[in-house]
């Protein structure tokens, strides 16, 4: 699938964009999907945020349990000083997770998807392994900023193999927080591991590395429908959305089947619910 020069990019940048990799309909599929998983979640079983500022004090019962099933998550700003929903909840929730591509037909057919799995062995993935799933909304006006960070501190295996296919549900712009990176980043060191031990969560800081500034930064604006494929080593961040418009995307997290996956990765799978690749 992927070309000489392709390839090329992605070993020297630490990622690559596909654009028209999914197509509107597909798109519309898993934006009416979780349209109404949103619809029907009851703001009172959990009034959980999501935040990359303090995960360690954020990663609560409801974050844990969220690790293989279908959960909600609040912008940070979602709430008025009353404790009230300052907007609609359907402008309010910050993202779906975790293990919907396993656990929901819709996400299922878009995640199970021959291309991907051509896609993930030209990324020299061997048997990939998808363990995590997200839909991130980006919400007009109180979008959340996700800081600085390399997704291998989520998904760390021996050696690392974490892989993050990013797909945009819709145009990401400067404006509405479209992703960031440090090209060639992913030649670094591992920052800090992100460790589950028992309901317990840590995150280890592995090497005192500073992260990019902005003088290395390059936005990575795509338009729906795109892929951008990156290294789980790369460091990336997304903006706070001001604009008035959301930037709706769908994550998956894969690793190389041959390599080892840490049993202090805060998502594990039982024989009952194995995990499974892109076909």
């Amino acid at each position: 699938m992927l070309t000489p020069e392709q390839r090329a990019a992605w070993q020297r940048d630490g990622y690559i964009i596909l654009p028209d990799f999914k197509s509107p309909e597909d798109i519309a599929g898993l934006r009416a999907r979780a349209e109404q998983i949103v619809d029907d979640f009851d703001p009172s079983q959990s009034r959980t945020i999501f935040t990359t500022r303090d995960q360690e004090a954020a990663s609560d019962a409801w974050f844990l349990g969220s690790d293989n099933s279908v959960r909600c998550f609040f912008e940070e700003e979602a709430f008025g000083p009353d404790g009230q929903l300052k907007q609609a909840k359907a402008l309010s929730i910050n993202k779906i997770g975790h293990a919907m591509h396993d656990l929901d037909p819709v996400f299922a057919a878009f995640t199970r998807d021959p291309k991907l799995a051509e896609l993930a062995g030209d990324l020299d993935l061997i048997d990939p392994k998808v363990w995590q799933a997200q839909y991130i909304f980006k919400q007009p006006g109180i979008g959340g900023e996700v800081r600085w960070h390399q997704d291998a501190t989520f998904f760390d295996s021996t050696p690392i193999s974490v892989t993050t296919f990013w797909f945009a549900l819709e145009d990401a712009t400067v404006d509405n927080g479209c992703l960031w990176a440090e090209p060639g980043g992913h030649r670094g060191p591992l920052r800090e591991r992100f460790v589950r031990t028992g309901d317990v969560i840590s995150m280890e800081k592995l090497d005192t590395t500073p992260w990019p500034d902005d003088s290395v930064a390059v936005a990575l604006p795509a338009k729906a429908g795109t892929l951008i494929c990156f290294h789980g080593l790369l460091p990336h961040y997304s903006a706070p959305n001001r604009s008035p418009l959301s930037r709706h995307a769908f994550t998956l997290h894969a690793t190389n089947g041959t390599t080892e996956y840490s049993e202090k990765n805060w998502i594990q799978r039982t024989h009952d619910f194995p995990v499974r690749g892109f076909i």
